[in-house]
This record gives structure tokens, C-alpha cells and sequence, in this order.
């Protein structure tokens, strides 16, 4: 941070009734990353979270494998890396968090900025459920007897599987397997289904035929129950329609979480500052040591190698392109505002177009590490279990809390792995809401500098905020809802952002300003790597957004399913609902803004929407005291301020 920027006390200036120049007083400074490390690991805390270890693997185990890369790393350098680029080149140049960036740039996109801010309030919102999740789990994992291994609770059905007390069974007697929540003589049990005898896996007809007793039974794994029955207090009958009650333990969880998060960002920026140097740094120690363990287990050799293992024939289906685009926004975090806030603390000539390749690239190799150390694991289990690798997860949450935890209980030291792994996804969970309580605070205090003083009761607010609106998600059929603001919040809508995040410097403001801008910052490019941002933010970003975005839509089920229940019709509506706030603010700040400034009047006044405000200026110019030009330009010009809108 420069000195200049750090020791100033800025006097703003605005406009009055009819234009005249209202002088406010000095207010209390803006903050800044004590250093350029803190606001790498900010980033790094940041864009690395759960997704990299439970929604990265799903995607590569839905989609052909190590073939997956192929178009995961397109999109990454098509579109997502220069979509991290500019937010970080937008907040680094004006100082600004979204809504004033982008309002001054182009005035008549003032609601780009409140887009990106409601992405993130939602995200917000529903994201802290699974870091619950994972503080339940961590909970859990340091009791001396892990429930979730045996079928002898409560809460299990009679179709509960344990593999622990199968084999446990099987040590009485090589004759008998578990089944019913009892042991019991394969051969009966075999029987029972038609068959004439069987082993510990198969059951076989007199004309030795055979069958897999998992696929001739309707088993529920004893981890699967826990999660589901337990965990999220779901019962056969929960639907929609009968939503169930509160769940106490879970609704514990989200409060811890909000609290542990509420002290962590107490000082703003300040604390985030420290606290990054454990949450982006931690979870690749949990993560080796983990790696370390899992290779070691019988059959994860196979897991990996399915992993790598490419089928190339996927690529075919636009779904797997899709998938990848949905991740890189997922994973990076990408138009949801909060790397142009963490980017408008830095200095002015940091080089953020170096932090903006180690973060994305520190993203890709965390995505594929994690990938390496949960199909090392699955590898294990599916041996375990006598299982194909592709029958033993079904969704992302299956990944993370029926597959490992029911991997755990069959190693030794069941309860330390347990712990490692789930610690590690609070911590991860945990340091990607930093950034966005961050962005939703630096956007209150620009607008209102006065408050800046109160600064932990802004935060303070937010949190009870976001812990209110998600506790719906803490009822029984609160899955349900948490299924909906995951896809329609992080899938087509922030599509259309990111397009407009794109448009606006690129095609209104104009791309070889914008890199002039950029080269204003002390980042000089050669010709080709200018032409490849140009080509970047002006074609195949945009294009793919687009494209995307017209795939999904056509693709989408907008009732969305958990497990086999498809939702009813009318909770279609609130899908599209939940996208649509999101893009909301777009139409109805631009209405505002021609409404203010007249502009329906004039088609000058009109075309200057689409203008940079008087208002816009580098970070740098602000700190060498250009308020009162600016000011007296914003006069003589007649033009209305879009801050207050």
C-alpha cells in the first residue's frame, strides 16, 4: 500500500440539490493488507474451499475421468482466469468495492455491482449450512464408538447396512453375512431371494448363475443413514409438504460457525489479514497427510488410476463442457464481488496479474491433489465393499459425508482421520466466507464512511443476518431448499454476470483503455500476452459465458431432486426465483438511472450512461488529493452523481 494511501483522510465531495457541491468531512481511512502475502493467501483462502474436495472429484467421477481436464482447463484459461484477472485489475485500480466500481465506469450498469453482492449474500447463506455439516461430523468423530458405522441406532432402518458388522459376522461364522440389522446364514438369506445357496457376495442358482447379494438386496448404507437420518433429520416421509421440524444439533452448528466467523473478521480486513496465514495454509498439510495414508490402503491404487484414466469419448456430450464452466465459477469464486473487494485494499502497483495466475493455478492443483487423495480412498472402499468405483458415490455431499466417513471406520485410528478430514473442510469452508462477509461489508462502508468506526457491528450485523436467513436450511427437509440456492444461485444466472462483469470494460468502457489501465498499475505486457487478454475479454469469455448459459437454461430442471425425489412443479418457481434475484438489480438500477439523470429526455444524457462517471479514477488519484477537480468537473458537467442511487 502506498504511504500516500495509507495516511490519507480523504475528503469526499458530492452533489446537492441542484448540483451544488456539498463538502463532507474527513472521514475515518479505508483499510489495507499490511502486505501482498496476506492478500495472496486471502485469495488463495478464498477460491479454495470445499468445492476443490467434494464437487471437483464428483465432476471428474461423472465425467471421464482424467478427461475432464481437458475441458476444465480450457474454460479455466478462456474464461476463468480472465474473469479472476479483471475483478482484481477492477478493485486494485479504483479503490472501490463492485457496486461503486462498476457504477462509475458505466453508470447505467450501477446494478452489476448489487448483482454480484446478492450472489455472494446468498452463497453466504446456504455455504454456511455445509461448514455446519462439517462441525457435526467433527463433533461426532471424537466419540469413542462412530455411529455412522453400525446400524444399531435409532434412527436406522431395518434395510441399514453395516460393513463394519458384516464383517464382524463374518469372523463368527464365514456362512453368515449381515443383512436385516442382524447376522444371519447366507443361505437363507439367499433363499429368501430365490436363489438356492450363495457366499459372503453372491447368491447362485442351481444352474450356478450368480448375483451380487448388494444388488439383489435394497441395502442403505449404515454412513448413508446417518448422514440422511441423522444428520439432516430426513425421514421417508419428509418432503416438501411435510418439512419437519428444527434440527437442534444442526441449528448449534451453524451458530458456532457464524461465531467463529464473526471473530475472525471482528476488525475487517485487519483480521483477515492474520487468520489467512492458518485457514489457506492448513488444509494442504491435512490434505498431504491424508494423501499419505491413502495410498497406502489396499485398492487405492485402483482408485487413482480410474481416476487419471481418461475417456476421451465423453468430451462429446455438452454436459461435461457445461460442468466445467459451472466449476470454474464455483471454485474461483468469480462474479460474486469478492475478489474486486480483496483486490481494492491492495496497493496500486502491486502486480496482480501475477497473484491473479499463482491463485487460479494454486486452485487447479489443489482441485487435482484433493482428487488424488479422495479416489484413493474410494479405491479402498470399493474393494472393501466389492463394488464398482462408480456405484459408491451418488452426489457431492455422498462424497464428503457417506463415502469418506464410511472409509474411516475400516481404517486403523478410525477417529483421527475422521477429525483431520473434517477439520479440514471447516477450515476451508470457514475461509471462503471471509471474503464474501468482507465484500458485503466494504460495500456498506463505501457507501457509508461514517460507519467505519463501527465497523465490527457491520460485520457483527451481516453474520446474525446470513445465520437467520439460513436457518430454514437447519429443518428436516431443509436439504431441499439448500439444493435449490445451490444451483440457481451458482450455476446459469452467474453466468449472465460474469458477461456482464466482461461487457462492461471491455465493449462500453473499451478493452485497450482498460489495459492502459492496467499498464497505469506497473504491469507491462508484451504483444502477445496484450492480445491475449484482449481476445480473452473481448470474444471467448463473453462467448462462452453465453454459451453456456444457453445450454443450461435449455438443460435445466428448474424443480431440482435430491436422491430419488423429484420436487413438485411449484418449487420450479422458486429456482427461477432465487436465479432471478440475482440478475434483478441489473434492470431496475438502470431504470433508476435514467429516471435520475433524465436521460429518456435526452439521448446525450442517455449515451453518457454508458460513460465513465466524472466520478471514475485510479486509486492513485485519489490518493494525490483530485477530489476538488473531480468535483468541479462533476459540476460544470451537470452530470448526477450514481453513488447515492
Amino acid at each position: 500500500m502506498t504511504e500516500s494511501r495509507k495516511a490519507s483522510q480523504v475528503k469526499r465531495v458530492s452533489l446537492g440539490v441542484g448540483g451544488v457541491l456539498v463538502e463532507r468531512p474527513n472521514e475515518p481511512k479505508r483499510g489495507a493488507w499490511a502486505n501482498q502475502i496476506e492478500f495472496i493467501l486471502s485469495c488463495i483462502g478464498y477460491a479454495v474451499g470445499i468445492g476443490n474436495v467434494w464437487r471437483f472429484p464428483l465432476f471428474i467421477y461423472n465425467n471421464g475421468g482424467g478427461a475432464f481436464l481437458i475441458p476444465f482447463v480450457l474454460m479455466l484459461i478462456t474464461m476463468g482466469l480472465p474473469i479472476f484477472f479483471l475483478e482484481l485489475c477492477m478493485g486494485q485500480y479504483t479503490g472501490l468495492g463492485p457496486i461503486k466500481a462498476f457504477s462509475r465506469m458505466a453508470p447505467a450498469f450501477h446494478g452489476l455491482g448489487h448483482c454480484t453482492l446478492v450472489v455472494i449474500f446468498f452463497v453466504l447463506i446456504y455455504y454456511m449450512v455445509i461448514v455446519a455439516w462439517t462441525l457435526f461430523y467433527t463433533f461426532a468423530s471424537f466419540s469413542t464408538k462412530l455411529a455412522w458405522a453400525y446400524c444399531d441406532n435409532d434412527f436406522n432402518s431395518i434395510k441399514c447396512y453395516s460393513n463394519l458388522q458384516n464383517k464382524e459376522c463374518q469372523k463368527e461364522s464365514v456362512n453368515s453375512i449381515f443383512y436385516n440389522k442382524s447376522c444371519m446364514d447366507v443361505h437363507t438369506v439367499c433363499s429368501s431371494l430365490g436363489y438356492d445357496h450363495g457366499n459372503s457376495t453372491h447368491c447362485f442358482t442351481s444352474s450356478n448363475e450368480s448375483d451380487l447379494i448388494s444388488n439383489l438386496t435394497q441395502r442403505v448404507l449404515s454412513s448413508e443413514e446417518y448422514f440422511r437420518n441423522y444428520v439432516l433429520g430426513m425421514n421417508e416421509f419428509t418432503t416438501w409438504d411435510n418439512y419437519g421440524g428444527i434440527r437442534w444439533e444442526l441449528l448449534g452448528c451453524l451458530t458456532l460457525a457464524w461465531v467463529v466467523c464473526f471473530l475472525c473478521l471482528v476488525r475487517g480486513i485487519q483480521t483477515i489479514g492474520k487468520v489467512v496465514y492458518f485457514t489457506a495454509i492448513f488444509p494442504y498439510i491435512i490434505l498431504t497427510i491424508l494423501l499419505i495414508r491413502g495410498v497406502m490402503l489396499d485398492g487405492a491404487d485402483d482408485g487413482m488410476l480410474w481416476y487419471i484414466y481418461p475417456d476421451f469419448s465423453k468430451l462429446q456430450n455438452a454436459k461435461v463442457w457445461a460442468d466445467a464452466a459451472s466449476q470454474i465459477f464455483y471454485s474461483l469464486g468469480i462474479a460474486c464481488g469478492s475478489l474486486v473487494t480483496l483486490a481494492s485494499y491492495s496497493s496500486f502497483d502491486n502486480n496482480c496479474h501475477r497473484d491473479a495466475i499463482l491463485v487460479t493455478f494454486a486452485n487447479l492443483f489443489t482441485s487435482v491433489f484433493a482428487g488424488l487423495v479422495i479416489f484413493s480412498i474410494l479405491g479402498f472402499l470399493a474393494k472393501e465393499m466389492n463394488m464398482p468405483i462408480e456405484d459408491v458415490v451418488e452426489d457431492a455431499e455422498g462424497l464428503a459425508f457417506i463415502a469418506y466417513p464410511e472409509a474411516v471406520v475400516q481404517m486403523p485410528w478410525p477417529n483421527l482421520w475422521a477429525i483431520l478430514f473434517f477439520v479440514m473442510l471447516f477450515i476451508l469452508g470457514l475461509g471462503s466466507q471471509f471474503a464474501g462477509v468482507q465484500a458485503i461489508n466494504t460495500a456498506i462502508l463505501d457507501r457509508h464512511p461514517d460507519l467505519r468506526k463501527y465497523e465490527s457491528l457491520v460485520v457483527l450485523a451481516i453474520c446474525v443476518t446470513c445465520w437467520l436467513l439460513a436457518i430454514p436450511m437447519v429443518f428436516d427437509g431443509g436439504i431441499f431448499l439448500f439444493k435449490l440456492m445451490d444451483w440457481h444461485t451458482a450455476s446459469w444466472a452467474v453466468l449472465l454476470i460474469g458477461f456482464g462483469e466482461l461487457v462492461v470494460p471491455a465493449w462500453f468502457y473499451g478493452c485497450r483503455r482498460f489495459l492502459t489501465n492496467v499498464t497505469d498499475m506497473k504491469m507491462n505486457f508484451g504483444r502477445v500476452l496484450r492480445s491475449y487478454w484482449w481476445l480473452c475479454w473481448v470474444f471467448l469469455a463473453p462467448a462462452t459465458c453465453l454459451g453456456v448459459f444457453g445450454y443450461q437454461l435449455d438443460q435445466t430442471d428448474f424443480r431440482g431432486e435430491y436422491g430419488t425425489y423429484k420436487f413438485p412443479e411449484w418449487t420450479g418457481a422458486i429456482g427461477i426465483g432465487i436465479g432471478l434475484a440475482t440478475l434483478a438489480p441489473m434492470p431496475i438500477f438502470f431504470i433508476l438511472q435514467v429516471w435520475k439523470t433524465k436521460s429518456f429526455l435526452s439521448f446525450k444524457k442517455f449515451q453518457n450512461l454508458f460513460q465513465p462517471s466524472p466520478l471514475w479514477r485510479s486509486a492513485e488519484e485519489k490518493d494525490n488529493g483530485d477530489n476538488d477537480s473531480v468535483a468541479t468537473a462533476v459540476v460544470n458537467s451537470g452530470y448526477a452523481s450514481s453513488d447515492k442511487c
